[in-house]
């Protein structure tokens, strides 16, 4: 299927001389509004820089832009009063109008003083450290990334991947499982197809990049509207469909295919939906693999527009992942049992209501987050070495409120409540760890019901014009923990030195509920506490020209209250949640043993990144270096290296724009070995070795060249993609063979070029 897809793609590229479409008859549509109080703002400029073409926003703060020629454009939005935003990278094209918001914060500087000037970065004054945002064109053409929206944040500083292959992700040397997802209000425990249980990580996003309209990530000193997570928030926000008539997407790329149909329903209302295959089974048949992962996924909203001062959304996501396995060999056999595969399905849905009111805005969301796991390993003789059936099931209410006191000052309160369905049918018979130790339950059946709530507030001011204050606070509460309330202060300052310079701080107390497998795996887990972090982020942002961003940033987090485990006195559990988590993991992230609060770590560095948005100056770029240290320390009391700790991390990420049609773009990754420990002659491995050795330096050079042709009604994508471009054989893991009783250092796959194919109509 690549072959003829790739043959197809060429010839496209020879016939683009008859690209037709050109005309100007594109179209840009959106609101402008007060991002504290969501009023519609009126009379905002709107200019579609380098043309000629501008407007004004009306009564409602909404704007139309019409006769654009297709391109890709900035779009410059400033208003007397408010700081100015100007959006990169807005693709247009005659398939359909492109929708752009804005969400315009106050001024607070005297008339003579007052300047309206771009601002290419954009920021959330209650966000002040370690965010960056991102549109859709700007993770849709990330190299390697399969249009992932996870895998396009790797190049982020602070940010590594714990393995090739997969999207889980360690931020400033916190576990995979410390990240949280938030879907146009739903809280969300894991985004990914064949996901890891109880962490965040997996091998693809199921959200369908193509209807997401930006993203905002955190990689810490996020405020106390957020909670119950220690390292990071990943919050991604969709558009709503197109409200002028029925349209669509087909699409084939290198891992699946899939349709998108979105259109009105009425004038006030409309929707958007769309369902996608893998076709890796496919190619994993082919090449012969014992194992054939397939995924499924749908997507559906639908918006509707009660009154200007009343909306109300519904959001329903679901995955369908399988593992097939063909054992008609002894080498299928052998190496399907050093497979943990896990079927899956899992949807999360909610109901969305905002109400908008003179001075602020109210949210209400109910939501449902499912997820039915079926976990199986087997030995070569087919027998099974654990199995794990597992449901969890989280109805929720979630209400927040932002309330503008001034035109200085904010507060913004809300409250989450969630009652919780878990249900474990575990048979993990008599297994011996590579270090020796016996796993005490051998099987285990529970059902348990929680209840896992929280309020917050945050109290933001603007100070003697160049200061930035937010405070908040935040009281968690999980019902089968003995102790069972934790509170998190949490403040931020940020101060601008200058118009181009900043100096930031956060601090903060954040806590994490432990896994629900946890706690149902021994009685004694409920002893367990939250697991606690306390950040220090102390940072510098310098604009070096309007478009050209320097940011530095050193980060302090220090763990307490980490589960540690009482069976293995050298296991963290803050080392483990990665990968598929099976024998060869020891099971290590399952927590099938008794737990003790008595882990502690901690994690400190220092980033530097330069991000260069794209402009009149036809390239963009991200370059960041991280140096950090991770470890943890369980109860035998002797500190270790963190599992995910890595001391370099140096990622480049860029392009240019040829025209209207021509894109190339690349990327570059180098990072320093992960620790792990190694093996004795006899397969065996010694805790007094634990994460002592690392492997080899990773790095990798990825390359993409994308064109658009334009049509009089439809716009047609294709994409050539290669990964690892140079074919460097980058350590994946280091795991014992007991056939050729010796060390197999497996390597991740080498060059890998694929294409995709987009139809827009």
């Amino acid at each position: 299927m690549n072959t003829r897809l790739f043959l197809l793609t060429i010839s496209l590229f020879y016939l683009s001389k008859f690209t037709l479409g050109q005309e100007a008859s594109c179209e840009i549509y959106g609101r402008v509004i007060d991002a504290a109080s969501r009023q519609p703002l009126v009379g905002a400029n709107i200019i579609l820089a380098g043309t000629n073409l501008g407007t004004a926003s009306d009564i409602n703060g909404e704007f139309r832009l019409t006769n654009i020629k297709p391109n890709t454009y900035k779009v410059r939005v400033s208003l007397i009063g408010y700081n100015s935003i100007t959006k990169t990278d807005v693709t247009v094209s005659n398939a359909r109008p492109v929708q752009l918001d804005f969400e315009l914060t106050e001024q607070i500087l005297q008339l003579e003083n007052i300047i309206v000037k771009a601002d290419y970065f954009s920021r959330i004054p209650t966000e002040v450290l370690s965010v960056k945002n991102f549109s859709y064109e700007e993770i849709r053409r990330t190299p390697g990334g399969f249009e992932d929206v996870i895998r396009a944040l790797s190049v982020l500083p602070g940010v590594a991947q714990a393995e090739p292959g997969r999207n889980d992700l360690v931020v400033r040397g916190g576990a995979p499982s410390e990240n949280l997802y938030i879907v146009d209000g739903i809280e969300v425990s894991n985004i990914n197809h064949f996901g890891t249980q109880g962490a965040s990580g997996g091998s693809l996003s199921y959200i369908n990049l193509d209807f997401v309209k930006e993203t905002s990530f955190s990689t810490g000193g996020f405020s106390a509207k957020y909670g119950d997570k220690l390292s990071s928030i990943l919050n991604i926000s969709l558009r709503n469909g197109r409200n002028d008539r029925l349209g669509g997407k087909a699409t084939i790329s290198a891992t699946q295919f899939g349709l998108n149909i979105e259109g009105p329903m009425s004038t006030n209302s409309n929707f958007i939906f769309s369902a996608r295959r893998s076709y890796l089974d496919f190619i994993f048949k082919a090449a012969g693999f014992g194992f054939v992962p397939e995924y499924y996924d749908v997507l559906s909203k639908f918006n509707i527009k009660l009154n200007n001062e009343n909306s109300l959304n519904y959001l329903f996501i679901g995955a369908f992942d399988n593992v097939r396995y063909f054992n008609e060999t002894a080498d299928q056999r052998f190496n399907n049992s050093r497979i943990l595969g896990s079927d899956q399905t899992q949807y999360f849905t909610g109901l969305s209501w905002t109400n908008i009111f003179n001075k602020g805005f109210f949210d209400l969301t109910l939501g449902r987050n499912y997820i039915d796991f079926n976990t199986v390993q087997r030995d070569s003789l087919l027998n099974p070495i654990f199995q794990n059936k597992s449901l969890e099931a989280e109805n929720s209410i979630r209400g927040n409120l932002i309330y503008k006191l001034s035109p200085s000052s904010e507060l913004n309160a809300g409250f989450n409540f969630k009652f919780i369905k878990f249900h474990s049918d575990i048979i993990l018979p008599t297994f011996r760890t590579s270090f020796g130790d016996s796993l005490p339950n051998t099987e285990l059946n529970s059902k348990s019901n929680f209840i896992k709530s929280s309020i917050y507030v945050v109290y933001h001011q603007h100070l003697f014009e160049r200061l930035f204050t937010n405070f908040g606070v935040r009281l968690d509460y999980f019902d089968p923990l003995i102790t069972k309330f934790y509170l998190s202060p949490r403040l931020s300052v940020s101060y601008e030195v200058s118009d181009l310079t900043s100096l930031n701080f956060s601090t903060g107390v954040y806590h994490q509920a432990p896994s629900y497998i946890w706690l149902l795996a021994d009685k004694a887990n409920t002893n367990l506490k939250n697991v606690r972090a306390d950040h220090f982020v102390l940072g510098i942002d310098h604009l070096i020209r309007e478009d050209v961003l320097l940011k530095v940033e050193g980060f302090i987090k220090n763990y307490k209250n980490y589960p540690a485990s009482i069976i293995r006195p050298y296991l963290v559990l803050a080392n483990s949640g990665s990968g598929y988590g099976g024998s060869e993991n020891n099971f290590f992230s399952f927590g099938l043993e008794p737990l003790t609060s008595q882990g502690k770590g901690l994690s400190r560095g220092i980033e530097v990144s330069v991000q260069k948005k794209l402009s009149e100056l036809p390239y963009y770029g991200l370059m960041s270096l991280t140096l950090s240290k991770t470890n943890f320390t369980a109860i035998d009391g002797i500190e270790k290296n963190g599992s995910y700790d890595q001391t370099w991390i140096i990622n480049f990420s860029g392009g240019y724009k040829f025209d209207e049609e021509w894109e190339a773009s690349l990327k570059f990754r180098f990072a320093s070995g992960m620790p792990y420990t190694p093996f004795n002659p006899d397969g065996s491995q010694n805790i007094n070795l634990y994460n002592t050795e690392r492997m080899k330096l990773n790095h990798s050079l990825d390359l993409r060249i994308d064109k658009h042709w334009y049509f009089d009604t439809w716009t047609l994508i294709t994409y050539i993609d290669i990964q690892n471009i140079y074919n460097r054989k980058n350590s994946a893991t280091i795991r014992w063979d007991p056939r050729t009783q010796s060390v197999d250092a497996e390597s991740s796959i080498g060059i890998l070029p694929s294409i995709g194919v987009s139809v827009e109509f």
